[in-house]
């Protein structure tokens, strides 16, 4: 029998109530608008300035400045950007890094 590398065809799926396909195209517009801006509002706060180096940044080079989420979790972008911090590239692999040796350390998995 020969096998099919195609896109499988997914099972049948029961309808959906209109209420329940609004809330779920309001939901998956709400989780669009923030984590595709949060990059733009922490620019704006906190300029364009690597917060651990000092480097700063213009426009030909401000791909290289990235946003560190400090508690970890990239779905908690609260306005007033209190859990960003911009970082170049450089320091944002060493913040990562950093914890991950310290958990490594402790024998955290």
């Amino acid at each position: 029998m020969p096998r099919s590398f195609g896109p499988r065809r997914p099972k049948s799926v029961p309808a959906a109530s209109q209420e329940e396909l609004d809330n779920l195209v309001r939901l998956l517009k709400a989780d669009k608008a923030g984590p595709e801006n949060y990059r733009e509002r922490s620019l704006k706060l906190h300029g364009w300035i690597c917060a651990k180096c000092g480097r700063e940044f213009d426009e030909s080079n401000l791909h290289l400045l990235t946003v560190h989420h400090r508690d970890g979790n990239h779905h908690y972008n609260p306005a007033d950007g209190s859990n960003w911090e911009n970082l170049c590239v450089y320091c944002h692999d060493d913040e990562h890094s950093r914890m991950q040796l310290g958990d490594y350390l402790q024998k955290k998995t």
